[in-house]
């Protein structure tokens, strides 16, 4: 999809989806233009937030890691297992502070602070609401099969 072809949001925002390179400095910790603004709200709340922070993650922990198999001296295997033994730890830390982290990033594009959590959970009551309809709905479909059967 290009970049400036993102379907709007559902208050009738458009969605901005940044470069490659504006992309990268975001998944840095830079900010991005005003323009972005929807898009950053977007990525931090959407049904896949986990995943993209974790690719945002693994791209900030690459350099480091890169450095350590390029520029520290020894064999490769010891180079590899410190290189690993970061990319858990760095794992495990920005999984604890993903809320935060998030939060920080809606900050930076200039929302009110809570703004990423309060989306996020009013998405997983619309969810969960579609879900329950979703159920009743098959309960219904059953019960009437059931009636039928035995002829009711």
């Amino acid at each position: 999809m290009p970049a400036e072809d993102l379907p709007p949001t559902d208050d009738g925002t458009q969605l901005h989806r940044p470069g490659p390179l504006r992309w990268l400095g975001y998944a840095m910790g830079a900010g991005l233009p005003e323009r972005h603004r929807a898009w950053v709200l977007h990525d931090t709340t959407t049904k896949t937030w986990g995943q993209r922070h974790l690719a945002r993650a693994l791209v900030q922990m690459s350099v480091p890691i890169a450095l350590v198999l390029v520029l520290v001296p020894g064999p490769f295997w010891i180079r590899g297992m410190t290189a690993l033994g970061g990319l858990l730890l760095g794992l495990i830390f920005s999984f604890a502070y993903m809320p935060e982290t998030t939060e920080n990033r809606v900050k930076k594009a200039g929302f009110p602070p809570g703004t990423a959590q309060a989306v996020r959970d009013q998405a997983a009551v619309g969810r969960t609401a579609a879900e329950s309809e979703r159920r009743r709905a098959a309960a219904e479909k059953r019960a009437a099969r059931y009636r039928q059967r035995q002829g009711r």
